[in-house]
C-alpha cells in the first residue's frame, strides 16, 4: 500500500506517510541518481498538449497510476501493453527504487515517473488528456479523525473528471470495506462518472488482465477480500 497525501484545499503541501524506509541497495541508489532523471516528468514546464510526445516510442494513449508502491502493477501493465504510455507517481523512495530496477531490467520505454505527490501531476495535466486512472490500495486512514487525509474526496473526484478523457476509466481497488463504501459514495454522486458494475462479481473480481499487486497478495494471505470498482467518465 502506498502512502499518498490526501486531497483538500486546506491540506495543500501536506504529506502523510513515510518518504523513505530501509537503506537502498547500491544498484537502487544508482538508478535513482541516473535513470530516474531520464524518466522523470518535468513539471516546471507546461505539459505538452499531446502527452504521447512524452515517450520515446509511439503510444496510442496515456494512463496514470497514482501511488504505485513497488511498481509491480505499473511494470506489468507497461510490459503487457506497449501501446499505452504509463505515468506513475510514487513519493516513497524505496518503492520508486524497486520500480526502477524492474523498468531498467525490462528496458521499458513507455513509462514516465514522478517521485513525489500525485496531486502535482494531476494539476499539471491538460484537460481530458488521460485515458485511464488507476488508484490501487491507497492508504485507507481507518481512524475517523484521519478520514480527511483520504485521497478520494469530492474535490479529487472533480480533478479526476477534468483530466480523464470522455469514456475513460477510473479503476480503484481496496481491501478495506469502509474505504470501498467511502469511495463509491464520492464517485456515484459525481455527475461526471458512471459506475460500470452490473452484478456482484463486477466488484468482487478484478478487471480483465489485472496482474495484482504485492500488497494485494499479502492482504489475501491475511484473509482480507479486495473490492474492485470501475467508473467511466461520462
Amino acid at each position: 500500500m502506498s502512502n499518498i497525501r490526501s486531497e483538500g484545499e486546506n491540506r495543500r503541501g501536506a504529506f502523510y506517510g513515510r518518504r523513505k524506509g530501509h537503506k537502498l541497495r547500491p544498484r537502487q541508489a544508482d538508478l535513482l541518481s541516473n535513470l530516474l532523471p531520464k524518466l522523470a516528468l518535468d513539471l516546471s514546464k507546461p505539459a505538452p498538449a499531446d502527452l504521447r510526445t512524452l515517450f520515446p516510442v509511439a503510444v496510442e494513449c496515456v494512463a496514470l497510476e497514482i501511488g504505485f508502491g513497488g511498481g509491480e502493477h505499473l511494470v506489468l501493465e507497461a510490459q503487457a501493453n506497449p501501446e499505452i504510455g504509463l505515468l506513475g507517481c510514487e513519493p516513497f523512495v524505496n518503492g520508486m527504487a524497486k520500480a526502477l530496477v524492474s523498468i531498467d531490467a525490462m528496458e521499458l520505454r513507455n513509462v514516465r515517473l514522478h517521485h513525489g505527490d500525485a496531486l502535482d501531476v494531476i494539476e499539471w495535466l491538460p484537460d481530458g488528456a488521460i485515458a485511464r486512472i488507476d488508484l490501487l490500495y491507497p492508504d485507507p486512514w481507518p481512524k475517523r479523525r484521519h478520514w480527511k487525509r483520504r485521497f478520494v474526496s469530492d474535490e479529487m473526484v472533480a480533478r479526476f473528471a477534468r483530466i480523464l478523457a470522455k469514456g475513460g476509466a477510473l479503476r480503484f481497488a481496496t481491501d478495506v470495506p469502509d474505504y470501498a463504501e467511502w469511495s463509491l459514495l464520492h464517485l456515484i454522486r459525481s455527475p461526471a462518472f458512471a459506475w460500470t458494475a452490473e452484478r456482484a462479481d463486477d466488484w468482487r473480481r478484478p478487471w480483465q488482465g489485472f496482474p495484482g499487486t504485492r500488497y494485494e497478495a499479502k492482504a489475501a494471505l491475511q484473509g482480507r477480500a479486495p473490492c474492485y470498482l470501475i467508473f467511466r467518465r461520462i
